[in-house]
């Protein structure tokens, strides 16, 4: 059977369990139980069902309809791989489609009932829908789930062994850290934190797992209180040596399911993020008449984002051996092409995977390694396949968008490069490109400043063009951790829950990667990541800046000149001027003298 004639029979099943329950309209989300951007293999009924491999999506599930809502970074994957199977695409955030809420209140009318798994909906999304819901004197099912039954080769639940993350990695033990958390409570008039997200609860206890693909993380829920600090998971996860910390900071482990039963018999004021927290966690907490809530986000996001000083001398220092084996799979890759040899975008991205996980502290992917050419290259997630895998030609651009976590951080950087000759249009999209990246990344700006303020040096020199690309310009990235973290970001227009209204600190972590997707033609993303810092007080307040982390060359076969300013030119020239001061130690040889060229000054 088909993948299209599969997805349309599994559509037919769910419906039919819909019909049996009575449940109207039915809700599919991509999140797990802790509402992660990215979740493990057990938690994806939402591809299951849609046949839509992307990170983010929600499927909607009515009688004689069904809808699959996305953002921009998947319009052109997501209208690909759902053709033909009953779903119509939404192109979340474009003109004239509604959002998901809106979507459902023109459908739920009275008498109806929604339905979904409470488990996988986070609560400030499902106190929209309960609204709406009791606006239209319709019903709610949060315990529906009518993929389960038919998710026959469904994964095993995650459960691998955690690790803990020394000092000398992260800066900071587990004791310093719940102190930090204590302070920020009582900063908050609140008595105690229950903490859903995954990335704050291993942050917080300094352990690191693999229950999520290229995301070190494990299942597990937190609470800290003035006196207690309880780790709801699995305990055979750990070993002794882990145990003995926990012990020493007074770190109680708790069964995993068990913290909502304990959410329902805790008292005092307690901090509920409810960006973070699922449906059925957040109403236990409401329900339980001995807590106050105090809906905010969790301290540890902030904490967490604020990257230390041995955090960011370790960063610093991984990037060089990072960006010196892109540099090497750059150079590799233009010359299997001009000699040609057949090598396709997934060899490509195999290879370059390679050389990653020769660096001594490697520990996995920061997620799938983008290896784009062609049209390819403007689906901005784009995941080549042995099977679906293009050619590369000695013509047009190759995009990649790789990274690796180690032990001494987490790597996030795209280059695009030429794999032979290039059109003047392509040039001037790269070249437009390049200003704003090193627009942004050589900003000096005021302490108050958020991501939203900065967007536009990015994205200023593709509008002047009339040129745009649906995405952020920039997201936080974690410390082996989530690659996508929470609250820095860049971004030009304020969407709530996106992260782009946070105050930028020194020692937030940001990426910056402009780009160009031509739809059918060619895309193009360049991207570094780089690291707040203060600069200079004066009478007008804090300056801040930014320092450049990514170290890898620009392709500058691809560089027009006359899309350039003088400033422009300097910028490029004294980037490329670092990068090869701080890699050429990693080249010998040949491969010395090509770094050499690739960054000469222009």
């Amino acid at each position: 059977m088909s993948k299209v004639e599969t997805i349309k029979e599994r559509l037919a099943s769910v419906r039919e369990t819909m019909a049996k329950t009575g449940v109207d309209i039915y809700l599919v989300l991509t999140n797990d139980y802790h509402i992660s951007e990215y979740s493990g293999d057990y938690f994806k009924e939402r591809e299951f069902i849609t046949g839509f491999t992307g990170s983010a999506g929600t499927a909607v599930i009515l009688k004689d309809e069904a809808k699959l809502f996305t953002d921009g970074r998947y319009y052109v994957q997501a209208a690909k791989e759902i053709e033909g199977t009953g779903f119509e695409l939404m192109k979340d955030g474009s003109s004239g489609v509604p959002t998901l809420s809106e979507y459902v209140a023109s459908k739920l009318e009275e008498g109806m009932c929604l339905g979904f798994d409470g488990r996988t909906v986070d609560a400030r999304l499902g106190l929209k829908l309960a609204d709406i819901v009791k606006n239209k004197k319709a019903s709610f099912n949060l315990t529906f789930d009518a993929i389960a039954d038919i998710f026959t080769d469904r994964a095993a639940f995650p459960e691998s062994k955690a690790f803990y993350l020394d000092e000398k990695y992260c800066g900071t033990t587990i004791n310093e850290k719940l102190a930090m958390l204590r302070e920020s409570l009582k900063k908050a008039n609140a008595d105690s934190n229950i903490i859903a997200s995954l990335d704050d609860v291993c942050w917080l206890f300094n352990i690191r797992g693999n229950d999520v693909w290229c995301n070190p993380v494990i299942m597990s829920y937190a609470y800290v209180s003035m006196d207690k600090a309880i780790l709801y998971t699995d305990g055979d996860r750990f070993n002794e040596e882990i145990l003995a910390r926990f012990k020493e900071a007074n770190v109680e482990i708790r069964p995993y399911e068990a913290v909502y039963t304990d959410a329902a018999n805790i008292s005092g004021r307690v901090i509920v993020d409810t960006k973070r927290v699922n449906m059925r966690l957040y109403n236990i907490c409401m329900d339980n008449k001995n807590l106050n809530c105090v809906l905010s986000e969790n301290p540890t996001v902030l904490l967490k984002a604020i990257k230390n000083e041995t955090e960011i001398k370790n960063l610093k220092d991984v990037h060089l051996e990072d960006g010196a084996a892109l540099t090497k799979f750059i150079f590799w890759t233009k010359k299997q092409v001009k000699e040609g040899k057949q090598i396709t975008e997934a060899d490509a991205a195999e290879y370059l995977d390679s050389l990653r996980a020769k660096i001594s502290d490697y520990i996995e992917l920061s997620f799938d390694t983008i290896s784009a050419t062609g049209p390819n290259g403007a689906m901005m997630h784009y995941h080549a396949t042995k099977e679906n895998a293009d050619i590369l030609k000695p013509e047009g651009m190759l995009l990649v968008d790789s990274g690796g976590q180690y032990l001494r951080g987490t790597t996030d950087v795209t280059r695009t490069f030429a794999l032979g000759p290039v059109t003047d249009e392509m040039k001037k999209c790269f070249t437009l490109t390049l200003k704003g990246m090193l627009a942004l990344a050589n900003a000096r700006f005021l302490h108050g400043c958020n991501g939203f303020s900065l967007d536009i040096l990015a994205r200023g020199p593709l509008w002047d063009e009339g040129i745009d690309y649906r995405c952020g310009t920039g997201h936080g990235v974690g410390y082996l951790l989530n690659v996508h973290e929470a609250p820095n970001g860049f971004r030009w227009k304020h969407i709530p829950g996106v992260n782009d209204l946070a105050v930028l600190e020194p020692g937030m972590v940001t990426s910056d990667e402009p780009g160009v997707y031509e739809e059918g033609k060619f895309g193009i993303r360049i991207e570094n990541e780089i690291v707040c810092k203060k600069d200079y007080e004066n009478e007008y307040g804090t300056f801040l800046s930014f320092d450049m982390l990514t170290m890898a060359p620009i392709d500058l076969e691809l560089v027009d000149p006359k899309y350039l300013e003088a400033v422009d030119i300097k910028r490029l020239n004294a980037y490329h001027e670092e990068v090869y001061n701080n890699l050429k130690d990693f080249f010998t040889g040949e491969e010395l003298e090509e770094l050499k060229a690739a960054t000469k000054a222009i």
